[in-house]
C-alpha cells in the first residue's frame, strides 16, 4: 500500500490539471492522487478520467456535486484518505503555485525527522513569492502577522496551502468541527493542531503565482480569514474553562 496522497481541489482547473498529475507522478517519491472535482464546467472532472487509464491505481476523482469551498473539499478529501489508510496526506494547488518537487521536502520533514505537520512556508526565510503585486503580498503576509498576534502561535505562514499531515493528526482534530473554507480553512487547521501540541514544522518554499487559469481570492475569503480568527481564538479560550 502506498503511504502517501496528494489531495487537488480543483473548480475550473483544466489547463493546469493534467501537467500537475504528471509532474507529481514523475517525482522519485511515489505519491497518489486524489482530485476533488466540483463540478467544473470547464471539463477538469472529464481530463482527470482520460488520465487515469494512464495512471490506473494511483489517480483517484471524487466529483462534488457543485462548488462548496476549499474547506470542505479538503474535508471531504481527508475523510476519503482516512478512509483508504494513507500514513501522509497532502493538500496542493492544482495550478503550479506550489511547486510539486517539494512534496519530497514535506514528506521527509514528517516521515524521517518526525513532524506531525510539515507546512510548505512562503514566509519562515524572508518572503519567497514571485510574480505577486505588492499589495497582496502586503495582505498574505500581514494576515499572517495578525494570525500570530491574535492565536499565539508561532507559525510565519499560517494561511499556506502546501502542508503534509500525518494521519494520527487528522484522525485526531474534530473534521465536523472546521467551519472555515478559505484562508480561514488553512488557519483554523493548524490553530487546532496547535492546540493539540502536534510538532508542526515549515520548509521554506518558493511560491510562484498561477500562470494559467484565474484566482479563487474573493473578499468574502478575506473578510473569513480576519473575523474568523478573532472568533476561533475566543472560542478557544472558553473552551478551556
Amino acid at each position: 500500500m502506498q503511504d502517501a496522497i496528494v489531495i487537488i481541489p480543483t473548480y475550473n482547473e483544466v489547463e493546469n490539471i493534467e501537467a500537475i498529475i504528471k509532474a507529481v507522478f514523475n517525482l522519485k517519491k511515489e505519491f497518489h492522487i486524489l482530485v476533488v472535482d466540483d463540478n467544473s464546467p470547464d471539463g477538469t472532472a472529464k481530463k482527470v478520467q482520460r488520465l487515469q487509464k494512464h495512471y490506473q491505481d494511483k489517480l483517484f476523482l471524487s466529483v462534488r456535486k457543485e462548488k462548496s469551498g476549499l474547506g470542505t473539499a479538503y474535508i471531504h478529501g481527508f475523510y476519503w484518505a482516512l478512509e483508504k489508510k494513507y500514513n501522509y496526506i497532502f493538500e496542493m494547488d492544482a495550478d503550479f503555485s506550489h511547486n510539486p518537487k517539494d512534496l519530497e521536502k514535506l514528506y521527509k520533514a514528517c516521515h524521517v525527522d518526525g513532524a506531525d505537520i510539515a507546512i510548505g512556508s512562503r514566509y519562515v526565510k524572508g518572503v519567497n513569492v514571485v510574480n505577486w503585486p505588492l499589495g497582496r503580498i502586503i495582505l498574505s503576509y500581514g494576515a499572517s502577522f495578525y494570525v500570530r498576534f491574535i492565536t499565539g502561535m508561532r507559525i510565519k505562514d499560517a494561511t499556506a496551502g502546501f502542508v503534509c499531515y500525518k494521519r494520527q493528526v487528522l484522525e485526531t482534530l474534530d473534521l465536523e468541527d472546521i467551519k472555515f473554507v478559505g484562508y480561514a480553512f488553512q488557519i483554523e487547521m493548524k490553530f487546532k493542531a496547535y492546540l493539540k501540541r502536534f510538532k508542526i514544522v515549515e520548509i521554506p518554499v518558493i511560491f510562484v503565482d498561477r500562470i494559467k487559469g484565474e484566482s479563487k481570492l474573493s473578499s468574502s475569503i478575506i473578510s473569513e480569514a480576519i473575523f474568523g480568527v478573532i472568533a476561533m481564538k475566543i472560542k478557544s479560550i472558553f473552551k478551556k474553562k
